[in-house]
């Protein structure tokens, strides 16, 4: 019972080691027993696949780019243990009767590396940072609207006043994109912040070259918080490869010691190499889907939307391309959110249905296949983050454009780089969008399909890309966030996933592909909330 424990009571200090799963000496996620014994020294590279941060600061913008370097130098007033929020720079908290007033009681032994002492003044630096529009954040502003003041009540307390209860906000905590950063560093100029942002996690920021990489080195005086040990690696390099099939050999060369955004092809290939493991860490919050714009062009139709439904086929291209590292999905959320909905039925694959429906709706086929409509052809504009979508997901995406081609669309696959993706989705250039969201718990439905979120936050960008606009569902998932009672939010959410589903606006496809491919001399890695993998108790024989 998730809020039902923990709002009326003070939160009890669970066992640090159970704040985060531990991969030490296994394949995939869960605790493990490693037969290694923990060396102190070494400095670990990692490579990544991701996009390249343009701010190392994860409350600017909001990306999991972000998420996976800040993770490193940057903590969270919580944790989670089996879902559950758990103290971490919070040791405690206390929720009001009427659920509208939070308050913290924080660690006061925790320091940031730049010598400033984590209190209750640091964190209401914090809150107000994120929500100032200034910063330009979107995830970590989205997940705190909820607050409308934060007050220090004396030096190791905080106080939360909120415009309504919300039931998600101790889960929200959790992430990085609203985690703790020195009030001193944050009074700098953010281009400054961006380059070098301060926290009080096991390594800290001592280069970024641009292009290449960014180096960590270990904090000394770190104070753990997750485990019992300080940091026994020396530092972390982490560079930058885009290109997947040099970055797989970086690593079987021991160039690198763990990658992300690994290809099915190289998953296949170290399943059956005992000097590479896979850490599969599905990551929560939304399912890999395409959104439908219902506020655009030819999707503003809801027949038009669900013949593009029926005319998408998936599964083979699901199991030829991805190699069974995949599966599909039938729901907006994450197979790791309790609250899932599925819905097959919904999701058939159709020709038949689709060419019907658009049959009824006017759209006549053309001389060259394309439909035809008061002169204007029936094209979908889709554009495509090179930088989030793997190459077996961008050949996905051509398959369905081909079946799609075969019920009289036309598909415009766009492949663009991310600031260009993020400036085409702001512009309201898209018919539909594979636009991956990872946040903790159910409530990032709310952020998704709420009608209020069609709004953009003050990074320009706006998450509801279906821009589905329904007061029904409004109602229900702003219910769903004030309530503590779990069977009444899995009740809640279970309709509002209905609504969506048969909107026509969203086509799921499988889970977001998060897998870590490491090799076999690196043993301590835990995973956080958001799925990332951290550091702070690894290490490497030597």
């Amino acid at each position: 019972m998730i809020l039902d424990s923990v709002q009326k009571t003070t939160a009890v200090v669970a066992g640090a080691a159970a704040l985060l799963l531990v991969l030490a000496g296994c394949t995939g996620g869960g605790t493990a027993t490693s037969n290694s014994t923990p060396v102190d020294g070494g400095t670990l590279t990692y490579a990544s696949g991701d996009a390249e941060p343009t701010c190392l600061d994860p409350h600017v913008g909001g990306n999991y780019p972000q998420a996976l370097l800040s993770t490193q130098y940057i903590e969270e007033l919580t944790a989670l243990d089996d879902g559950k929020p758990v103290p971490a720079l919070a040791k405690s908290w206390t929720t009001s009767d009427d659920g509208r007033t939070l308050t913290f009681t924080l660690r006061d032994d925790v320091t940031f590396t730049d010598g400033t002492p984590f209190d209750a003044a640091a964190v209401v630096a914090n809150i107000e940072h994120v929500q100032d529009p200034a910063t330009a954040s979107s995830t970590g502003y989205l997940a705190l609207q909820s607050i409308t003041k934060a007050t220090a009540t004396d030096d190791h307390t905080v106080t939360l006043t909120l415009s309504r209860p919300d039931s998600a906000l101790l889960e929200s905590f959790s992430q990085p994109w609203v985690g703790m950063e020195s009030p001193k560093a944050l009074e700098r100029s953010q281009a400054v912040n961006c380059e070098s942002p301060v926290g009080t996690g096991p390594f800290e920021v001592t280069g970024w070259k641009h292009g290449d990489r960014v180096t960590l080195r270990k904090n000394a005086d770190y104070t753990p918080l997750r485990g019992s040990t300080e940091p026994r690696l020396d530092g972390i390099t982490w560079r930058f490869l885009p290109d997947s099939t040099s970055r797989y050999a970086a690593l079987q060369s021991g160039q690198v010691d763990v990658i992300d955004n690994a290809q099915p092809d190289q998953l296949k290939a170290a399943s059956s190499k005992g000097s590479i493991r896979d850490l599969d860490a599905p990551r929560p919050g939304a399912s890999n889907r395409l959104e439908l714009n219902s506020g655009h062009g030819v999707f503003r139709d809801e027949a038009v939307r669900k013949a593009f439904i029926a005319g998408a086929e998936i599964d083979p291209g699901i199991r030829s391309l991805f190699l069974g590292t995949a599966k599909r999905s039938y729901s907006v959320l994450s197979s790791v959110e309790p609250y899932g909905y599925s819905d097959k039925s919904l999701f058939e694959y159709s020709p038949t249905a689709a060419k019907r429906l658009l049959d009824d709706a006017g759209w006549k086929v053309g001389s060259d296949g394309i439909r035809e409509k008061d002169g204007e052809q029936l094209t979908v504009t889709f554009p495509v983050s090179t930088n989030q979508s793997v190459p077996a997901e961008r050949s996905l995406f051509q398959q369905i454009q081909a079946s799609e081609k075969a019920v009289g669309f036309k598909v415009v696959l766009q492949e663009l780089d991310l600031s260009s993706w993020y400036a085409a989705l702001a512009a309201n250039e898209y018919d539909v969008v594979s636009a991956p969201y990872t946040k903790v718990g159910a409530d990032v439905l709310r952020i998704l399909y709420d009608s209020a979120s069609i709004t953009p936050a003050p990074s320009g960008y706006f998450a509801n890309l279906a821009q589905l606009d329904d007061p029904e569902l409004d109602d229900l998932l702003q219910r769903a966030a004030q309530t503590s009672d779990t069977s009444e939010r899995g009740d809640l959410y279970e309709q509002a996933q209905e609504i969506i589903l048969s909107s026509g606006t969203v086509l799921p496809l499988y889970d977001q592909q998060n897998h870590f491919l490491l090799r076999s001399s690196v043993h301590g890695v835990q995973t956080t909330a958001v799925s990332t993998p951290w550091f702070g108790t690894a290490w490497i024989d030597r």
